[in-house]
């Protein structure tokens, strides 16, 4: 019992002493307060945005904006993964457009997506999507392509055939690797909204960094980083606990370890 709450606090270990080097630092005045705030004054700033209720609304904003893209990203990269991995004719068709389009820096596509779509909500969910899609897209694809065949051959044996075949040897044997495109996926995802929060816009974590930096308010700064961090560690969390619920019959994902 003992030795497993230690494997839990250990990673919280280096993100403490970090913090504790940081107040630190800020209590003798080795870091100018105003370039860097003390961990205290970012927390009093963080609870006064809290009690306004200004964090919970642009908190809300962009979960909003990442959950719509990603869940569009997402469900088209898989969608093409799974067309391409199981159709030669729809992989000789659609795979080469699709990997020259992937070649280009999404995030280099602002300026034509604020032509295309404005500075409202579709420019920001499309980069979003467009950022989430190919990760996925590439790992599904990958996923289908490396199921074992011999698998395959024996759920034939056994008579399975059409969806049947997809449903119990194909889409299991690609979900390692169709997890590992969703957690990379994830952290494009929040990398493009901070870019894409950075477009006209008066709401969404983003906006209150953007907002902040007019006036030189770095505590803001400071806790509109922490969010991304947090909110990214937190859809990762959420993507492990999937894996591991799903892949409960891997032995490599043995749910007691």
């Amino acid at each position: 019992m003992k030795t497993k709450v230690v494997q839990q606090a250990l990673p919280w270990l280096l993100p403490l002493l970090l913090l504790a080097g940081w107040q630190v630092c800020s209590s003798i005045e080795l870091i100018s307060s105003q370039l860097f705030p003390s961990p205290a004054t970012v927390l009093l700033s963080a609870w006064n945005l809290i009690l306004t209720g200004e964090l919970a609304y642009h908190i809300e904003a962009s979960l909003s904006r990442a959950f719509i893209g990603g869940l569009i990203g997402g469900g088209i990269g898989f969608i093409l993964g799974m067309l391409n991995g199981l159709s030669r004719t729809s992989f000789r068709l659609t795979d080469t457009t699709v990997q020259m389009i992937r070649t280009i820096p999404h995030l280099a596509l602002v300026p034509l997506v604020i032509i295309w779509l404005g500075i409202d909500e579709g420019s920001k969910i499309f980069l979003v999507a467009l950022g989430v899609m190919f990760p996925v897209y590439i790992n599904t694809l990958h996923g289908i392509r490396t199921v074992d065949a011999g698998y395959i051959e024996m759920g034939r044996m056994y008579g399975l055939k059409g969806y049947q075949l997809f449903r119990e040897i194909l889409l299991p044997g690609a979900l390692p690797s169709i997890f590992v495109g969703i957690r990379y996926a994830l952290g494009v995802m929040w990398l493009t909204l901070i870019i894409a929060e950075t477009i006209a816009t008066n709401e969404g974590i983003g906006y209150l960094a953007t907002n902040a930096r007019e006036f030189m308010q770095t505590d803001i700064i400071i806790i509109s980083i922490i969010l991304y961090a947090l909110l990214g560690k937190l859809a990762d969390l959420l993507a492990h606990w999937g894996e591991r619920r799903a892949l409960r019959w891997h032995p490599s994902y043995n749910i007691q370890n």
